[in-house]
C-alpha cells in the first residue's frame, strides 16, 4: 500500500515550510486569497517556495480569482500545483490541466458525478461545505463519504484534521493525501513545530507498523 502523503497548508513563514519538508510533508500550501488570514504576498511566497523547491511540491491556493491573476502568481512564485477552492467551473480549472486541484465541498446534496466535469485535473480535494468559510473550513465532517470513489486521481481530504484524529480520517476515507492547516497552528498562519511533528509522525508511524 502506498504511503499516505501529507500537505501542510496555509504556510506563511519560511521556517514552517522548511520544517514541514524536513519532517516529510510532500506538499506545502501557500494561500493567495485576500480573504484568508493566511494570505501571502507574492514576494514572501516566492521566498518560501525557493527554500523548499525540490523537497516538497508548492501548491498555490486560490478562491474565485481572475485567471490572469492566477497565471501571474503562478509564474512569479513558481508553483507546482494550483488549488481552486472556490466556485471555479470546468472552463477555468480545465485551463490549468494536470496542474490543477479542484476542491469539492461536500454538502448534503453532493453528487459524485461532478468529478466528471473536471477530467483533466491532477486531483480532487474534499472539504466540508461551510455556509460562510472558503479557502479551508477547519471543520470535521463524515470522511467516509469519499471512501470507495474508485478514481485513479489522488483524493485529498481536508477539514478538521489534527493530531489525534488524522488516522481515523485516513481509515474512514481511504485518502491518498491528508491536508492540515489550522489543526497544527498556535495561531492563524503560525505552525506549531511539535504539533506538526506529531501529525506527520502519526500518519507515517502507523503505516510502518
Amino acid at each position: 500500500m502506498a504511503r499516505t502523503r501529507i500537505k501542510i497548508c496555509g504556510i506563511t513563514r519560511t521556517q514552517d515550510a522548511v520544517k514541514a519538508a524536513e519532517l516529510g510533508a510532500a506538499f506545502v500550501g501557500l494561500n493567495f486569497w485576500s480573504g484568508s488570514p493566511r494570505s501571502l504576498s507574492v514576494e514572501v511566497a516566492h521566498q518560501i517556495a525557493e527554500e523548499v523547491r525540490g523537497q516538497a511540491k508548492v501548491v498555490g491556493v486560490f478562491v474565485n480569482q481572475p485567471v490572469g491573476q492566477v497565471r501571474e502568481i503562478e509564474s512569479q512564485v513558481g508553483l507546482d500545483l494550483l488549488q481552486f477552492h472556490g466556485d471555479e467551473g470546468p472552463g477555468l480549472v480545465g485551463g490549468f490541466g494536470d496542474r490543477a486541484i479542484k476542491v469539492l465541498r461536500l454538502g448534503l446534496n453532493f453528487d459524485v458525478s461532478v468529478l466528471h466535469e473536471y477530467p483533466d485535473v491532477w486531483g480532487y480535494l474534499f472539504d466540508c461545505d461551510h455556509p460562510t468559510l472558503l479557502g479551508g473550513s477547519g471543520v470535521a465532517w463524515p470522511y467516509e463519504r469519499v471512501a470507495g470513489l474508485g478514481h485513479e486521481k489522488p483524493v485529498i481530504v481536508a477539514g478538521g484534521l489534527r493530531p489525534g484524529n488524522v488516522l481515523q480520517a485516513i481509515g474512514r476515507s481511504g485518502a491518498d493525501i491528508v491536508d492540515v492547516s489550522s489543526g497544527i497552528e498556535s495561531r492563524p498562519g503560525v505552525k506549531d513545530p511539535e504539533m506538526m511533528r506529531q501529525f506527520i509522525h502519526e500518519v507515517h508511524y502507523a503505516e510502518e507498523e
